[in-house]
This record gives C-alpha cells, sequence and structure tokens, in this order.
C-alpha cells in the first residue's frame, strides 16, 4: 500500500494545494470487501464540501489518466475535513493546533 501512494501522493499534494488547501493525511484502506482512497485536507479558516467536491473531482481525473493504473482493485475516492480530533503529524498541523481543543490518545 505503502508504494501506491508513494507514487500518487505527489500529485495529489500539488491538486490540494491549487486549491488553497493542504493535505494533512491520506490512507488507502481496505474495509470489509471494498478499498477506500481516504484524503484528508484543510485551509486555514477550515476546508468546506465545496473545496473537497472540487478537490476529489480533480484527482479522480488525474487518478483515471495514470496508466499504468497504479490501484490494483476498484476503490472509493473520499475527500474530506481530517474532523475535530484531526491527527497532528506535521510541524503545519502542530502550530495550527496551538490554542485549539486537541485530543489525546495515549498507551501505559
Amino acid at each position: 500500500m505503502s508504494a501506491i501512494l508513494d507514487k500518487v501522493t505527489p500529485a495529489i499534494t500539488e491538486i490540494v494545494e491549487a486549491n488553497g488547501c493542504y493535505l494533512v493525511d491520506m490512507e488507502y484502506v481496505k474495509e470489509g470487501k471494498s478499498w477506500f482512497l481516504r484524503i484528508y485536507a484543510d485551509k486555514p479558516g477550515r476546508i468546506d464540501i465545496d473545496d473537497c467536491a472540487a478537490i476529489s473531482e480533480q484527482i479522480s481525473e488525474h487518478l483515471d489518466s495514470i496508466k499504468p493504473d497504479p490501484f490494483p482493485e476498484a476503490y472509493f475516492l473520499e475527500v474530506s475535513s481530517p474532523g475535530a480530533e484531526r491527527p497532528l503529524k506535521t510541524d503545519q498541523a502542530l502550530r495550527e493546533a496551538i490554542g485549539e481543543y486537541v485530543h489525546l490518545d495515549y498507551y501505559a
């Protein structure tokens, strides 16, 4: 799965950024019998449904144009905000979380 994400991440990042947003996280996972490519994006002031729709359309067009297809199975493309309990995986995400509600999971 990592090889697939490595191949498509640069183009997806470029598309997300061209829409005034930034890529928060991305995952390609199997749930039940279905595969999902989930892209989490955000922007200052928070991403909205119109941003997600525009990004999804552009990513879908781009991924459909890649030959050979990097995805071995049919998949569902989902573009959304990372949500209130978003992962803080980058320096930018940490900076933007200052002064905001942060949910912590930890294991002892």
